[in-house]
């Protein structure tokens, strides 16, 4: 995590967001890398047409080519090889499917041995070797079910809970024009410890964007931790210090928690981005920065970094003397001005040559060329599709990227 303040050094959980392989092997690709993850998801999409599997095709005609090239030859046994039919089933079939092949290959074979007959037949071990393997074949099968079934409903909870901690935004909201996303460095985790919201009140619409220190659920239920004392505090808290000063106090809460229940994450901390947009001063806008990078302004104007004073990440405030908290500064804000605040999934992505991605001189380039860039939603795909790009798909961190501007009109309240 690197931030305003410095280094830290942090437990890393290497990550890769695949990319499709291009070309002619791209089904199989695709085919391939859903298999080697064991995501169904991708597998039945796959195998899917108009929303009817078409799976079945695939084992199927393997028995059919099989029965053809041992009729027309008689150079092999090659109908010994309808062994291998099952057993293609029970990887992309269901349990009735893959039962179904394993009894055709039986019949083909004891067809092609007894009836055929254009060769000497094969006799008792062939058809003991066919028989057992379609046997293993449906064991298999429903194994291979059952273990889908259950990551389908583990996924399902992941998705649950990145629904609660990272609660969906609407349109509008607080008065905002914002656009987000959040890539996880695991494939198949969805949920990490990078959190962001927005809360409307009657003190202005506030916003957070922060990473928490770590990886794994307890990040998570730190990050859900500050989210709820956020929502709260934003929304009835006439300072934005105030909120500030919660938000410190309830992530050392947390950590005492977790402390007294003797888990060996109870020392976690957060770099944090708080934002506030005033109902009277829609030129201004308030910041207090917790060991993050600072907000970046993108506007037709140009490109800029808000000057902050930055402190110490949510967690260490108790390291120095003074508030608990570093200070809200106020500075001036176009109405068309963005402001975009990334993780350091982004500041950290590496190239081969381990250079970082420099995000900001590819936003103001994008701007100067086109000031319609600065939009919340053109920010965030560029931001995305740039940290993808260099990194080469391979993610070393959670990745946020986050945009949020003031738009016309009256806010929420």
């Amino acid at each position: 995590m690197r931030a305003a303040w410095g280094r830290a050094s942090l437990t890393r959980v290497r990550g890769r967001v695949r990319r499709p392989v291009r070309g002619r092997w791209r089904l199989l690709g695709r085919l391939v890398q859903a298999a080697g993850r064991g995501d169904a998801v991708s597998r039945h999409e796959l195998l899917s047409v108009r929303g009817h599997s078409v799976a079945w095709l695939f084992p199927l005609l393997m028995l059919v080519a099989i029965a053809a090239i041992d009729v027309a030859t008689g150079a092999f046994h090659i109908v010994s090889w309808t062994v291998l039919v099952p057993g293609v089933a029970a990887a992309i079939c269901g349990v009735r499917a893959t039962a179904v092949f394993a009894v055709a290959a039986v019949a083909v074979y004891v067809l092609a041995d007894t009836t055929w007959q254009h060769r000497d037949q094969t006799g008792l071990p062939g058809l003991i070797l066919v028989s057992l393997g379609g046997a293993i074949a449906v064991v298999a099968a429903g194994v291979r079910v059952g273990g889908e079934r259950l990551m389908l409903h583990m996924r399902d909870i992941a998705e649950t809970t990145r629904r609660t901690v990272l609660r969906p935004i609407p349109e509008g909201w607080g008065g905002l024009d914002h656009a987000a996303v959040y890539l996880s460095s695991d494939s198949e985790a969805r949920v990490g410890g990078d959190f962001y919201d927005i809360q409307p009140g009657p003190h202005g619409t506030r916003v957070l964007v922060g990473d928490v220190q770590g990886k794994g659920l307890g990040a998570v239920e730190t990050a859900a931790a500050l989210l709820g004392t956020f929502r709260e505090a934003a929304y009835h808290e006439a300072d934005l210090a105030t909120v500030a000063e919660r938000l410190e106090v309830r992530i050392r809460r947390h950590r005492g928690h977790t402390a007294a229940l003797g888990r060996a994450d109870g020392d976690r901390f957060a770099t944090a981005v708080l934002i506030g947009f005033l109902p009277d001063r829609p030129d201004v806008v308030e910041a207090v920065v917790f060991g993050h990078e600072p907000p970046l302004a993108a506007g037709p104007g140009g490109v800029r970094y808000l000057p902050v004073t930055g402190g110490l990440p949510l967690g260490m405030g108790d390291l120095v003397p003074g508030p608990p908290a570093p200070p809200v500064t106020r500075h001036a804000l176009a109405p068309e001005e963005t402001l975009l605040v990334v993780t350091d999934g982004v500041t950290e992505a590496r190239d081969a040559e381990g250079r970082f991605y420099r995000h900001a001189d590819e936003v103001a380039r994008a701007v100067t060329a086109d000031a319609s860039n600065a939009a919340p939603s053109r920010l965030v795909a560029l931001v995305r599709d740039g940290t993808l790009r260099h990194c080469r798909g391979r993610l070393s961190d959670d990745t946020t990227v986050f945009a949020v501007r003031r738009r016309p009109g009256p806010a929420y309240g």
